[in-house]
């Protein structure tokens, strides 16, 4: 349904049965992308959110070959770090059939900043339009690692560059990050989010003045057109 601002939204009565439709949704973005152009791009996002979907796809009949997967944002950490975004995808997502996509690390290059920044952008220079872009949303209204606490989070709403470094104040680790402009850059975009009180948050971001409060916002309907995808938490 959509609502009042025109932003699509589709609603579920459990995570079980948000995680099945949206991992069902993917692979229909994904192997339509490839039936057109003979690739696909799925950016993904880290957290507790999305495990139960990464689960669904690792397991998808799909041409994974076809596929690059990068992730919205990571932590600047080491890849086996528990806290890095990387080592959650290798654990879930790039198991099964699709450990044969193509994935690039947002941390190639860690520990050296400036080398990693500029490797990371070049990379995803390199992509044209994403076909799907997946983000979750803090309880502070971030998305990807645009916090409204960082002081880089006007550079992150306005840049034309596609990554940068961000360091929030209410967060643990420096992180890397995809721009506002490069994830808005997709064929299809969709917020995931799980429980009652982040819906709550998703509303309040709508309405919230100025926009680098509630990064979120920008995603949605006006500011863009990505969908919410949202189960209440049981």
């Amino acid at each position: 349904k959509m609502d009042e601002a025109g932003m699509s939204e589709h609603v579920f009565s459990s995570v079980d049965a948000l995680d099945n439709a949206l991992a069902t949704e993917a692979i229909s973005v994904l192997t339509s992308a490839i039936s057109a152009r003979g690739k696909a791009t799925l950016v993904v996002s880290g957290g507790s959110t999305p495990r139960g979907l990464f689960a669904h796809l690792a397991n998808a009949d799909i041409d994974w070959s076809r596929v690059t997967i990068t992730l919205a944002d990571d932590r600047w950490v080491n890849h086996d770090h528990d806290d890095s975004n990387e080592k959650l995808l290798t654990q879930t997502l790039l198991t099964g059939l699709a450990s044969a996509a193509q994935y690039r690390s947002l941390t190639p290059c860690y520990p050296n900043v400036d080398a990693n920044l500029k490797d990371v952008i070049a990379t995803l220079d390199d992509f044209d339009t994403y076909d799907l872009v997946i983000l979750g949303m803090g309880g502070d209204k971030h998305t990807a690692s645009l916090f409204p606490c960082c002081e880089e989070i006007d550079e992150g709403l306005a840049t034309n560059a596609s990554a940068l470094m961000t360091h929030p104040t209410t967060a643990p680790h420096a992180r890397i990050s995809q721009s506002l402009k490069r994830l808005k850059n997709s064929r299809k975009g969709i917020i995931h989010i799980v429980g009652e009180d982040k819906r709550l948050v998703f509303e309040e971001a709508l309405s919230t003045q100025p926009a680098k409060k509630a990064p979120i916002a920008q995603f949605a309907a006006p500011n863009g057109n990505f969908e919410l995808w949202y189960a209440p938490k049981h």
